[in-house]
């Protein structure tokens, strides 16, 4: 049972997807990322929905690894993180043979994952990853399956891909990505608003939230 709650699509599409991310990010924002994508197959099951009758594996898988595509260390850093990254990842999938309709729905979801409220109307993909990023938080952002989640669940997880003091690294990832144009920072938005908060207070209320979550750091 643990080795399918870890194991990834061995496919060809997902091997090239993990080889991009992981190049370009540092391990704790890789296995973020690889994390979300397990989360969220967890949410999927909870919520009742079915691999190929509701949603499609390899986009979800895709969507989840790719949603940080935008603090890229190669990446051009010219808009908000979370529109530059959907661009980046749905021109990737076009390249390998993806329909541009899948590619969108990609999109849609990396674009969106950190609007509540919206994502959540875009329907199965946007909410998948939306809840799969928002569980490794473990609070939070609200979701509501962090307490459906298992101890031996999360360990299993925690254990294949650590957390490498996750909110630290990403934070200051999108951070510095706000910081290098100020169109990657509009106000009201997450990068906008981290990027405020950390000159301000030198940490961002979901930094100081996320000390008592439940999976810490």
């Amino acid at each position: 049972m643990t080795t399918d709650l870890i194991t990834l699509p061995g496919t060809p599409l997902a091997d090239a997807v993990v080889n991009l991310v992981r190049t370009v990010q540092t391990p704790s924002v890789f296995n973020h990322s690889v994390r979300s994508y397990l989360f969220a197959r967890l949410v999927a099951g909870r919520l009742d929905l079915a691999v190929g009758r509701d949603y499609d594996d390899s986009l979800l898988f895709a969507a989840c690894v790719m949603h940080d595509l935008g603090v890229a260390s190669d990446g051009a850093h010219c808009q908000r993180f979370e529109v530059e990254g959907a661009d980046r990842a749905a021109e990737f999938l076009v390249g390998r043979g993806v329909s541009a309709a899948d590619a969108d729905e990609v999109w849609q979801a990396i674009a969106l994952h950190t609007s509540p409220g919206i994502a959540e109307r875009r329907g199965t993909l946007c909410v998948l990853v939306r809840e799969g990023v928002a569980l490794d938080f473990g609070g939070p952002l609200g979701t509501g399956h962090v307490e459906a989640v298992t101890d031996e669940q999360a360990d299993a997880l925690h254990a294949a891909y650590p957390r490498l003091e996750m909110i630290r690294s990403l934070t200051d990832a999108i951070v510095a990505q706000a910081a290098k144009n100020p169109k990657n920072a509009p106000r009201y938005t997450i990068p906008g608003e981290f990027l405020r908060e950390r000159e301000t207070f030198g940490r961002t209320r979901l930094e100081h939230a996320c000390r008592s979550s439940r999976w810490g750091s």
